[in-house]
């Protein structure tokens, strides 16, 4: 090797040897002060913390993906944070980025470890990396524990995700399995001890045996033949288009309607004048994420619809919120005539949506929130619907509440269920769920027996596309302007394709492994004929002196060299 190279290498070492244990000196060039016992300790110590910088890693690109697939319910999640602080703050971002910089580290810890060992250098990682991989492990457990405790369902989604990404993970997977696997080969080789021998390629061997496999136990809806994928599911506006204005106004709803959306999502209230309105919010946080109440009534309680008259509820400012918070960041791709319009929105009746809906021929479908069986809200809902002239088959009902009244007095009207056994005890064939409570067994099973299933609420192209092979009739989604543009899923595959290349992708790993086993034996084995450099054996340069016996290390005898004349 020339010096010019052996120079770079040396740089190249004290760089990630400084990032990864803060000492910026090869061990060489320290005297060795340690007894062997200590050395094997700290030998033993560096591969215990190695391993855990790798799982540690592992972890926290694991929480990583949950962070992604999570990030269809971004909304629901600020929102629970919002009714239980009445502070709105985009904490799903904060997280998410929060995430993303823990995950960086690490892997970038991982790497700086591999480099050392792949340049021969010693690893000593630093007690302050210690002490951040623990606030890292800490910080992937809160987040583990508060998706449990307040959004479990969201491991549902987790797990409907793998059935998108598992194909490609395996792949993945293989393929970091053979890039790692000549530093487990080359430890295998080290390896002095029978049972360290056993034990290194026994939990190697189950690990690739695994992820080799593994293709044979999971099932993708996308995994079909391209003239077997179902009709595209309908796009149904949440609250209108809420990307692309404030949710539940009259903007929000005329944006959807340019995504060739099929039919409304609404919220319903009734004021305390009896005319129902769009909004969501009810009970504590009514009215103070999306409008300025606390500005207009700041003496008054607010806690329920029936407590504000029509006419004050149209003088509240319900738009102005949106472009000042944000909340999916979309707010920047508005024009400025778009951001004014939006900032001057006003909550809207049902009887202006269903005029709208009415004119552009799309169906509505609503939920009757703020519910008080004394005060009729159904009654009155059913007659502002039945004035204004639209088509009942127009009108999804999703209220459980009084369905018997509303069958009796709109037969007409699309009666729409919230679980299946509801739907088949009445007879109905119209299902509005969460995307995560049905398999895709069963949305096929629904759908063959002529069974319409809408499911809720779909932001991601992934999931819609998963959905989409799946044989969902429709989809409730916030990005309607997104997903209107999509003439296919994001991949289909024919089973029998992806069995070829699933079982080339395993036949290529192994020959690497094998081919890897067999060369590292064989450099093994010459170094063991020619003896370990004093570099690999991290020991500092020793020379005998032929007189005493004695030895001497590198400086001393450049001392005595020097003090001997020539």
């Amino acid at each position: 090797m020339s010096t010019d190279s052996s120079c770079r290498m040396d740089c190249c070492g004290g760089l990630y040897r400084g990032l990864y244990s803060c000492s910026w000196r090869h061990p060489s060039d320290r005297k060795k002060t340690e007894s062997e016992t200590e050395a094997e300790k700290k030998r033993r110590s560096t591969c215990c913390w190695s391993s855990v910088v790798a799982v540690v890693s592992l972890v926290t690109l694991c929480w990583m993906y949950i962070c992604l697939i999570t990030f269809n319910d971004r909304e629901e999640v600020n929102w629970k944070c919002f009714t239980l602080w009445r502070q709105w703050v985009n904490w799903f971002m904060v997280v998410t980025i929060t995430s993303a910089v823990v995950t960086s580290y690490c892997i970038l810890l991982l790497f700086f470890a591999l480099f050392q060992v792949a340049l021969k250098e010693p690893i000593d990682l630093h007690c302050l990396h210690k002490i951040l991989l623990f606030l890292g492990v800490l910080f992937v457990m809160l987040g583990v524990v508060g998706i449990s405790h307040q959004w479990g369902n969201e491991w549902k989604t987790v797990l409907l995700s793998f059935q998108a990404t598992a194909p490609f993970l395996q792949m993945g997977g293989v393929g970091a399995l053979t890039l790692f696997s000549w530093l487990v080969i080359k430890s295998f080789h080290k390896a002095r001890r029978a049972g360290s021998k056993v034990l290194i390629l026994g939990v190697f061997a189950v690990l690739s045996i695994v992820l080799f496999l593994c293709p044979l136990f999971f099932d993708s809806p996308c995994l079909i033949e391209r003239h077997q994928l179902p009709k595209k599911p309908d796009l149904i506006g949440h609250r209108g288009a809420p990307m692309l204005a404030p949710e539940n106004t009259m903007m929000s709803f005329r944006r959807s309607v340019t995504c060739n959306v099929t039919a409304f999502e609404t919220d319903v209230q009734i004021s305390k004048d009896r005319v129902p309105f769009l909004m969501h919010d009810n009970g504590s946080e009514f009215l103070r994420r999306t409008t300025d109440v606390k500005k207009k009534f700041h003496e008054e309680h607010f806690n329920h619809s029936t407590d504000l008259t029509w006419e004050e509820l149209q003088s509240l400012n319900a738009g102005d919120w949106f472009t000042k918070r944000d909340p999916f960041r979309s707010a920047s791709e508005l024009s400025v005539e778009e951001k004014e319009m939006s900032k001057n929105q006003t909550i809207p009746s049902l009887l202006q949506l269903l005029e709208l809906a009415k004119q552009h021929n799309v169906k509505v479908l609503f939920d009757l929130y703020g519910y008080r069986h004394d005060n009729n809200d159904t009654a009155d809902v059913v007659r502002v619907i039945l004035e204004s002239g639209i088509p009942p088959q127009l009108v999804l009902w999703l209220p459980n509440a009084d369905r018997e009244y509303v069958r009796e007095a709109a037969p007409e009207f699309i009666q729409v269920y919230d679980k299946v056994s509801k739907m088949d005890e009445s007879g109905g064939n119209h299902l509005n769920l969460k995307y995560s409570n049905l398999s895709a067994e069963e949305i096929r099973s629904l759908r063959h027996r002529n069974v319409t299933v809408n499911l809720w609420v779909v932001n991601e192209p992934w999931l819609f596309s998963l959905l989409w092979c799946s044989g969902a009739s429709s989809v409730t989604t916030n990005s309607c302007h997104l997903l209107k543009d999509m003439s296919h899923p994001h991949w289909t595959l024919a089973p029998a394709k992806y069995r070829m290349i699933w079982i080339s992708v395993d036949i290529v790993s192994f020959l690497i492994m094998f081919a890897l086993f067999i060369f590292l034996r064989n450099g093994e084995d010459m170094q063991e004929e020619t003896g370990p450099s004093p570099r690999d054996s991290n020991i500092p340069l020793l020379k005998t002196n032929p007189k005493n016996g004695l030895t001497m290390d590198h400086e001393e005898k450049k001392l005595i060299t020097a003090a001997v004349p020539q």
